[in-house]
């Protein structure tokens, strides 16, 4: 993805409506080829059960678009959390850095 070697400090934007979804403190490099985050700011983003392709995850949608961000995915840092669920890491291909 664009972003994933990206190291500018700043809030990255959903690309589809420009909401705030994560600081760039909490991205990390995760080696997936998309940028990852530990985080996302409050209220930001909504986390859905996905049971689709016979898998189990948790999809991340934008809380004010409802677009599609990713997937949580259990391989994060483990000093913040590094479990699947609503605890982070994230794997976005969909936002921007403002």
């Amino acid at each position: 993805g664009e972003y994933v070697d990206t190291e500018t400090d700043g809030i990255y934007n959903c690309a589809a409506c420009g909401a705030q979804l994560f600081d760039s403190g909490t991205k990390y490099h995760s080696g997936c080829g998309w940028p990852s985050f530990t985080e996302a700011l409050p209220g930001a983003v909504e986390y859905i059960d996905d049971t689709s392709h016979g898998m189990v995850r948790t999809e991340v949608r934008c809380a004010n678009c409802h677009s599609h961000l990713g997937h949580v995915f259990p391989d994060g840092p483990r000093s913040a959390g590094g479990n699947r669920g609503t605890d982070l890491p994230l794997h976005i291909p969909a936002v921007a850095p403002d």
